[in-house]
């Protein structure tokens, strides 16, 4: 299973069908990355550590919620150079088989639905959809996505977050960083470390726990590619039915979903 902060996944990766891991680092990286020791300086602060635990039990409650995510991440070019693209998220979710994400940035418009029994995806700038067969939970529909079509649900690990079946990253280093403020909301800031990525969360101080700032640091590249999230958490969204319902606007066109094999039209 993906890294539970790949956000973004943090929160925040594949050309052509993508969401928001196709801007930051992925699991692909970590995964690729060489094994290194942790330094005998690197530390791992149980306050942190805790604050994570904390978060994810609190993440797992919530049984409805809104999200708007904007969300900034570094494109190594061939040259060397990094240029930056920006992408804003608008997301609707009822635990655990409603979802509608609404994305659009600097490539391109892109809509997610899933009603508990199908999944539909619309890209809006070339005006094409697909819509597929999905199980009832959205955790299942995420591994099913990912593994079958190589596709990854926006800001997915707000759902998987600190589930017991799911296997967290090894930790090098939790550092308490101290309180911060995210849009006028005091957080405390918390910095981590692990096999090719540094990464940093805000998470809000008092009775809702919820993650308010990601920082990503690839550190298997020499440049040091970043992706930064900033969260606003609405816990009482207005919606019905119809707002996961996918209607394919007037002249798309319907096409087949590839698969992770290649079988299918892209």
């Amino acid at each position: 299973m993906k890294f539970f902060l790949s956000l973004t996944t943090a929160l925040l990766a594949a050309v052509g069908i993508s969401t928001l891991t196709s801007q930051r680092p992925t699991r692909a990286d970590s995964a690729a990355a060489q094994e290194t020791p942790a330094a005998d300086s690197a530390k791992i602060e149980t306050g942190a550590v805790e604050a994570l635990n904390e978060m994810g039990t609190y993440l797992r409650s919530l049984k409805s919620f809104q999200i708007q995510s904007e969300a900034t991440s570094e494109i190594v070019m061939p040259d060397g150079q990094k240029v930056q693209l920006a992408q804003n998220t608008n997301l609707l979710a009822r635990v655990p088989d409603r979802l509608m994400a609404d994305i659009r940035g600097d490539q391109g418009a892109k809509l997610y639905m899933f009603d508990g029994k199908s999944f539909a995806f619309l890209a809006r700038d070339e005006n094409f959809y697909a819509v597929v067969p999905a199980p009832p939970t959205l955790k299942q529909l995420a591994n099913i996505l990912e593994d079958k079509y190589d596709v990854e649900l926006p800001l997915v690990d707000l759902f998987l977050w600190g589930q017991a079946d799911t296997t967290p990253p090894k930790i090098t280093s939790a550092t308490d960083i101290g309180p911060g403020e995210v849009g006028g909301i005091t957080c405390e800031h918390y910095a981590f470390r692990q096999e090719g990525l540094d990464w940093q969360v805000w998470i809000q101080q008092g009775d809702y726990p919820l993650p308010r700032k990601l920082v990503l640091t690839t550190t298997t590249d020499e440049a040091r590619p970043q992706h930064t999230s900033v969260l606003n958490w609405n816990l009482a969204p207005s919606y019905n039915e119809d707002s996961f319902k996918f209607d394919p606007p007037q002249g798309a066109h319907k096409i087949e979903f590839a698969s992770a094999s290649g079988e299918g039209n892209k």
